[in-house]
């Protein structure tokens, strides 16, 4: 356990028995790509004190490391459980659990196939601009951006705006359904500028099996009531499954601000 949460009471003796908060982060936690508010954090330590609390985000453990954490605070010690990649890459009172990989699932020869079709792709599009970053590799999926992921704040923004209206996410989304159907992949629209693709399965659904391994160690705690957090509900969001999974009791935020209220009503924070 690190010193962190030893500031806090032990999983299993929480006031509000069996129960934790998952939340996504993009949207929900933070706005899109920027740094979590010093009152967000302030308000899930006090959660803490009540229920268990973890995050489960599409990213790797470094960008929630930049949104969460600071340079002298790990992430991994503000919350109970640590979800990146949708649970592919885990920790528990800051240590790791079990990974798993993308790569190794779909094999090599798979993905080079999966990954020419996207540069192909994204270079006959005719968009407003474009950055750098496309294709993106990261140990549970692979992240696709059209507009590129070194697009700027302002440039996120405006593409989320241009995207909203000529669906340019959700088409290419459709080609890649009818070209590789065969391969057992799920798409997944996340954040401004990009989507998710990865085994089917793989979504954000995948943490649960975590907790479920974990109520059946020595003092592990069985979580009756999982409410889970997320602005990208919607079908085809990439929050949508865990959302309505009947595991789970979801909460539709729209921003950072409606999550912090959300919780102040649900737990009399």
């Amino acid at each position: 356990m690190t010193e962190a949460a030893a500031l806090y009471p032990p999983l299993d003796k929480r006031p509000i028995a069996n129960t934790i908060c998952l939340f996504d982060v993009d949207g929900t936690l933070t706005p899109a790509r920027r740094m979590v508010t010093p009152e967000m954090l302030t308000l899930l330590s006090t959660l803490r004190r009540s229920v268990a609390i973890g995050y489960v985000g599409g990213s790797d453990m470094a960008k929630q490391q930049e949104q969460l954490g600071t340079a002298s605070i790990s992430v991994t010690s503000l919350f109970d459980f640590c979800f990146a990649e949708n649970g592919l890459t885990a920790f528990k009172n800051g240590l790791p659990l079990a990974s798993h990989s993308f790569i190794k699932w779909i094999g090599e020869d798979k993905y080079k196939d999966l990954v020419r079709f996207l540069l192909h792709y994204i270079a006959d599009l005719d968009l407003p601009v474009k950055r750098g970053t496309f294709v993106e590799f990261r140990n549970g999926m692979v992240n696709v951006s059209p507009i590129g992921r070194n697009a700027s704040v302002e440039e996120r923004n405006e593409f989320n705006k241009f995207d909203d209206e000529h669906k340019i996410r959700e088409k290419f989304i459709s080609v890649l359904k009818e070209k590789f159907g065969h391969l057992g992949l799920t798409y997944s629209i996340g954040g401004q500028i990009s989507f998710d693709v990865f085994p089917t399965g793989w979504d954000k659904t995948y943490c649960l099996q975590h907790l479920e391994a974990e109520a059946k160690k020595p003092g592990g705690v069985h979580y009756t009531t999982i409410h889970f957090f997320g602005d990208k509900t919607y079908e085809g969001g990439n929050d949508h499954e865990i959302y309505q999974d009947p595991r789970t009791i979801g909460h539709s935020v729209v921003d950072p601000d409606d999550t912090a209220a959300q919780i102040k009503k649900l737990f009399n924070v």
